[in-house]
């Protein structure tokens, strides 16, 4: 690899990170939102729903880009043993 190439690697690698964090939080503030509301949607009230749905699609866009970030970088993070060592 040349090192334009290994730079433009790590760039994708930590816009990587960033996004898992991005998603990570968007995850959290999804979860504290239904948690308030009995876990679930049905009481809550037109405003947070609003918010429920924002959040919701900025964690779907999160994870869309953190899909093509994977191919790019040819990790494969949709096997469950992807990140664990194999078992013998």
């Amino acid at each position: 690899m040349t090192p334009s190439e290994n730079a433009e690697q790590l760039k994708r690698v930590q816009r990587y990170r960033q996004l898992v964090e991005q998603y990570e939080a968007l995850d959290q503030g999804i979860d504290e939102l239904i948690m308030r509301h009995d876990g679930g949607t049905e009481s809550m009230s037109q405003a947070d729903i609003a918010t429920y749905r924002d959040l919701a699609r900025r964690r779907a866009e999160a994870e869309n880009a953190m899909r093509l970030l994977e191919k790019q970088l040819g990790i494969d993070a949709g096997r469950p043993d992807a990140a664990e060592p194999a078992r013998r």
